[in-house]
C-alpha cells in the first residue's frame, strides 16, 4: 500500500485530443521522465482495439520506469494489453466483475464522488480511490457536482484506501490537496494540454516535493 500511495502522487490521465503538440506518446514520455508517477489511459471515444494499441505503445515507453499504467473503463483492453490494471467509474462494470476479470495481482481503481460510494468501496477488491471532482473540468463534461477541498477532505477521511484527488487541479492547488489528506493528485489538461509537458510536470514535481505529498 505504501508503494501505491507513492505512485499516486502525480497521476497523469491522458486525453489525446489535448495532447496535440506534441502527441500522446511523446507527452507521456516527457511527463514520466520529469516526475509523473502513474499513468491512466483515458480515451472515451476509442474502441477497445484502439485502446489496446495505445496501451501497448505506452507500455513500451514505460518499461524500466516503475510507473504503472492503467486503462480507464475498459477491463478487456487492460487485460489484452497486460498493463498494470484498470480504473472504473460508478456507472461502469462493478468492482466484483472487474476484479474477477483482472485477477488478484492487478491494480483496480474506482472513482467516487459521494460519501456513500467511498464507504461502499470494498478494500478486498479495490486498490485505490479517485476522489472528486474537486473542480469542474472541460475534459469530462459529464462530471458530477464539484466537491471542493472541504468535500475532498471529508471523502478522504471515510476510507483507509489510498486515494487520488481529481478534477481541474493545477500546481497552485497542491498545498490544498496536501492539507485534505489525499495521497496524490490526478491531472489532465495541466500537463496533457500544455505545449511543454516536461516543464509543466516539473512545476508540479517541485511543489509536490516541497509539500511532501
Amino acid at each position: 500500500m505504501a508503494e501505491l500511495k507513492h505512485q499516486l502522487r502525480l497521476y497523469l490521465v491522458t486525453d489525446s485530443q489535448s495532447c496535440t503538440m506534441p502527441n500522446l506518446i511523446t507527452t507521456v514520455r516527457l511527463a514520466v521522465a520529469n516526475g509523473v508517477t502513474m499513468v491512466q489511459l483515458r480515451e472515451k471515444t476509442a474502441t477497445t482495439a484502439q485502446r489496446v494499441q495505445m496501451a501497448l505503445a505506452l507500455k513500451e515507453i514505460l518499461i524500466g520506469t516503475g510507473v504503472p499504467l492503467v486503462v480507464n473503463d475498459d477491463v478487456a483492453a487492460a487485460v489484452a494489453a497486460d498493463v498494470d490494471g484498470t480504473h472504473i467509474g460508478q456507472g461502469d462494470i462493478s468492482s466484483v466483475q472487474a476484479r474477477a476479470l483482472l485477477g488478484p495481482d492487478k491494480i483496480l481503481g474506482l472513482s467516487c464522488e459521494t460519501s456513500q460510494a467511498v464507504q461502499a468501496a470494498d478494500p478486498a477488491l479495490v486498490d485505490y480511490l479517485g476522489l472528486g471532482p474537486v473542480f469542474g473540468t472541460a475534459t469530462k463534461i459529464d462530471h458530477a457536482q464539484p466537491i471542493g477541498f472541504d468535500g475532498l477532505a471529508q471523502l478522504v477521511a471515510l476510507s483507509p484506501l489510498p486515494n487520488v484527488a481529481i478534477g481541474g487541479l493545477k500546481p497552485a492547488h497542491i498545498s490544498d490537496v496536501h492539507k485534505s489528506g489525499a495521497d496524490g493528485m490526478a491531472v489532465v489538461s495541466a500537463i496533457c494540454g500544455q505545449a511543454d509537458p516536461a516543464a509543466a510536470t516539473r512545476a508540479f514535481k517541485a511543489l509536490i516535493t516541497e509539500e511532501a505529498l
